[in-house]
């Protein structure tokens, strides 16, 4: 009699539910459900050092370092767009994928779980003409370049857009100032944490942003803690430590000079404070400098034709106090290196929905970094990519 009852209370509640909703459509737009999303491919090569086995060389940025014929991913994105409110998955499948979201497997305790193809995932809500409130899982405000092959001019991708945030979980707020000024706010997981929150330590995030007609710029901001802190439980071991906040800003532009040249620049800042450890007996601050990285951007492209173009991007990035390890050739007293990329890249249009990109780039560090082709140490790398990005 219970159930029989709760099933007639959901039918009739259900009931109520449509009839108001049909009542809603006719006094407010009825929404759209779109799906888009892209398919790309590449073969890539080394000039100057190995392409196989253990030894195989590859700039430290990611995506597009694979040897021989390799796979990018396959992107599904399902847009549903109201006039008040909406939602967006976006599902990313294959080695590009997996990279781009390398933050998810901790809901399935490190193993590859079902949010391990979740790039985005969020609703948002218009409250007016000049509001949107978003909440879930979005890209990253921060940078130049983006996940996504189909927005980026080059295939490969630089070295700050790489150690830069990928993606946020969170919620922000976007307004819209002006004709040509907006502002975000936000209050987000540790970076790239995105299933939950692991660390119980939460990132600030903000935006002012400029665009005409020519073109945009964007100054960007966060700040937290990404490690979390550490509590004396009983379950911390002596040395064990935890990083400080982190504090990074980015300057992203790009305006048309004409008709057929495009100018972009991207330049950030990060660093994050010493921290604190664990002695065995209490927790204390650590001394010593803050570690992190800088970088600065060029890009010009040109446009031909509607159906080709080419474009160069020129990057110097820099690591200091072994702000990142793995990245770039280090000193071994001082933590510091640093690298200069130059990428030639060329945009081949087919039938509308195929980009071809033909590829070359060099990677110049001040310390040896890669190994030739004789297994010796080696300051440079010259590499040749090939790629098919296809969109729909």
């Amino acid at each position: 009699m219970k159930n029989l009852f709760l099933l007639i209370l959901c039918v009739a509640l259900s009931t109520y539910q449509v009839a108001y909703a049909q009542e809603e459509t006719t006094e407010e737009e009825t929404g759209s459900l779109t799906l888009s999303g892209s398919i790309d491919a590449y073969f890539r090569t080394n000039f100057n050092a190995p392409n196989k086995g253990e030894n195989f060389q590859a700039p430290a940025s990611s995506f597009g370092n694979l040897p021989g014929f390799s796979l990018g991913m396959a992107n599904i994105i399902a847009t549903y767009e109201g006039k008040k409110v909406g939602a967006v998955a976006d599902l990313v499948f294959g080695p590009r994928g997996e990279d781009a979201v390398f933050g998810s497997p901790l809901y399935a305790g490190g193993m590859a779980g079902s949010s391990q193809i979740l790039n985005q995932l969020y609703v948002y809500w218009n409250v007016s003409d000049k509001v949107t409130l978003t909440l879930g899982n979005f890209n990253t405000f921060l940078g130049y370049e983006v996940i996504s092959p189909t927005a980026n001019f080059n295939y490969s991708t630089s070295y700050m857009f790489s150690y830069g945030p990928f993606s946020h979980t969170g919620i922000k707020a976007n307004f819209q100032l002006s004709d040509k000024f907006s502002f975000l706010a936000a209050v987000m997981n540790p970076t790239d944490m995105t299933e939950f929150n692991l660390n119980g330590t939460y990132t600030l995030g903000a935006q002012l942003g400029y665009s005409t007609d020519a073109g945009s710029t964007y100054l960007n901001f966060v700040y937290g803690d990404q490690d979390g802190t550490l509590e004396n439980d009983g379950t911390l071991i002596t040395d064990q430590s935890s990083l400080g906040k982190t504090f990074q800003v980015d300057l992203t532009t790009g305006f048309d000079l004409s008709d057929k040249f495009y100018a972009g620049i991207n330049t950030t800042y990060n660093t994050t404070s010493s921290g604190e450890v664990f002695t065995g007996s209490d927790i204390q601050d650590l001394d010593g400098d803050a570690a992190g990285f800088y970088g600065f951007a060029g890009y010009l492209q040109a446009k031909p034709s509607e159906n080709f173009g080419i474009g160069i991007r020129g990057e110097y990035f820099s690591v200091f106090n072994t702000g990142l390890e793995g990245v770039v050739g280090l000193d071994p007293i001082t933590g510091d290196g640093g690298v200069f990329a130059a990428t030639l890249s060329g945009n081949i249009k087919v039938g509308g929905n195929l980009t071809l990109i033909p590829e070359l780039r060099v990677d110049s560090m001040k310390e040896e970094f890669f190994v030739n082709k004789d297994l010796n140490g080696s300051k440079g790398l010259a590499s040749f990519l090939f790629a098919a990005v296809f969109a729909f």
